[in-house]
């Protein structure tokens, strides 16, 4: 017997309680369908459907085989899946994405990482992308923001990068040597696209209100230089990891009230044994490269006193 050609029958009548209905998904006709999932059955030893004239419900047997015909069939997807990379010669191929704001430097570091033999096809996109691209296998190894939710995700240490403020050279605020939050009260703030991180972007904007800064505005962009010439303009401030921004300064908060979080991720089932190599070399140059952090070693996170008068010192 065909094993995963007749799970493939079964998933198909679990999921639609309907031998008919599934025999057309599958395009068979329905009493040939009927004698495999009866094969089945007597291959297992169970009864997998109680049928009526009116319904076909799963039996607690038939259940618990849903979930690892899943499975199974997954990892067979899977299989082929490297198996048809392996035969259009992509075998020996990493595809990595990293989200857009690390610096030139951690990138150029993350390609000189690859593992000896591997070509490193590296893209920039989005947290949200990349979960999509990694469920889905068409990425091996990501670095991604979080908060993130993908169930079929694995992930690498936690690491936090502080966040700051970017201001026009000549701003009064860019005298002092750290800025409260508060302290950008009435500015306007330039922060990437909520599509691209939305768990991010609303951790970032419920913590610039819980530290007195609600702007009044929020201006939404991929491009780090319309950023920069937003700032640059006086149109808004940026709230982003330290990083070199010509004309522009860049201020720690006062208290470090607010973190990017970051890790490597990889779908829990990958096959490709260079996978977590890559990952941990990933992790040791978010640490060397970007300054990130363990977020265990993060100060405890506190409202700073602002100060009564003048800016902070």
């Amino acid at each position: 017997m065909d094993l995963v050609r007749h799970l493939r029958y079964f998933e198909a009548v679990a999921e639609e309680l309907h031998f008919g209905n599934a025999a057309i998904r599958l395009g068979m006709a329905q009493p040939p369908l009927s004698q495999r999932i009866q094969r089945l059955e007597r291959e297992l030893g169970v009864r997998l459907f109680d049928r009526t004239s009116r319904q076909v419900r799963l039996t607690d047997a038939g259940r618990a085989l849903l979930a690892e015909a899943r499975e199974i069939l997954g990892r067979v997807d899977h299989l082929h899946a490297v198996m048809e990379r392996a035969r259009r010669g992509e075998v020996g191929t990493l595809r990595a994405a990293v989200t857009p704001d690390l610096a030139a430097p951690v990138v150029a570091a993350l390609i000189a990482a690859a593992p000896p033999g591997v070509r490193l096809a590296l893209s920039q996109i989005g947290t949200v992308e990349q979960v999509a691209a990694l469920t889905a296998g068409e990425l091996d190894v990501g670095v991604l923001h979080h908060p993130v939710t993908a169930p079929g995700l694995a992930f690498g240490p936690m690491l936090a990068q502080p966040v700051g403020v970017l201001l026009e050279e000549g701003d009064p605020l860019a005298a002092s040597a750290s800025v409260h939050l508060a302290d950008l009260s009435g500015r306007d703030l330039v922060l990437f696209p909520r599509a691209t991180a939305p768990g991010l972007y609303d951790e970032m904007i419920a913590g610039c209100r819980r530290h007195g800064f609600d702007p009044p505005a929020v201006h939404e962009t991929p491009n780090p230089q319309f950023a920069l010439g937003l700032v640059l303009a006086g149109t808004a401030v940026s709230l982003t990891p330290e990083a070199p921004s010509p004309g522009a300064v860049w201020r720690p908060l006062t208290g470090e009230p607010l973190h990017w979080r970051a890790s490597t991720a990889w779908p829990r089932d990958t096959a490709l044994a260079q996978t977590g190599e890559f990952a941990a070399r990933i992790t040791a140059i978010l640490a060397r490269e970007a300054g990130m952090r363990p977020v265990d070693a993060l100060p405890a996170r506190r409202v700073a006193p602002r100060p009564s008068s003048g800016f902070l010192a």
